[in-house]
């Protein structure tokens, strides 16, 4: 059953001629005046509760409205819970790193990875170092060979500024 977020109208406020009134059972009781639905709900001590106003006639169902409140926000919980954030993380290098220090940064991008985050991997360019974005392209492809076994790249090497930046998404674990 789907029920928009906005707030429903319940019992007195249902100001309708004529609705469909649905019982707890799901059954339908047919359509009839708000004020014989309201006795009907009234004498089982439950809540008339209008789902679908925008239907003709408008739809109106005979429920315990505070458990289908309590169930409606534990549902929302539990989606939440279920839910997967994924961040985004990020690696900077400068086009003249040293071997141990790039080993370094693979293996931190290789933790990232392998914890599901994605990776934004940037080559800063200092000074007149812009003038060889080669340098820092054969090092994004190096970079880019030595993830492979945990990552994919999801957007190749692109300038920004004085920064070359790729992304790299964790391989899919099926």
């Amino acid at each position: 059953m789907n029920i928009s977020k906005q707030e429903l109208q319940i019992n007195e406020e249902i100001r309708d001629k004529e609705i469909l009134v649905i019982d707890a059972d799901g059954k339908k009781l047919g359509v009839m005046s708000a004020r014989d639905a309201q006795k009907i709900a009234f004498e089982k001590n439950l809540d008339l509760v209008k789902i679908a106003p925008q239907a003709t006639p408008p739809v109106c169902r005979i429920m315990d409205y505070g458990k289908f409140c309590f169930e409606q926000t534990k549902r929302e919980k539990e989606a939440k819970k279920n839910q997967k954030v994924v961040s985004i993380k990020e690696i900077r290098m400068f086009s003249t790193i040293d071997t141990h220090d790039f080993e370094t940064k693979v293996n931190q991008a290789e933790k990232f990875l392998k914890s599901g985050d994605k990776l934004k991997v940037s080559i800063r360019f200092r000074k007149r170092a812009i003038a060889h974005p080669q340098l820092g392209e054969e090092l994004l492809e190096r970079f880019k060979e030595a993830v492979s076994s945990v990552g994919t790249v999801e957007k190749p090497a692109k300038m920004e500024g004085r920064s070359l930046v790729m992304f790299v998404s964790p391989k899919s674990s099926k």
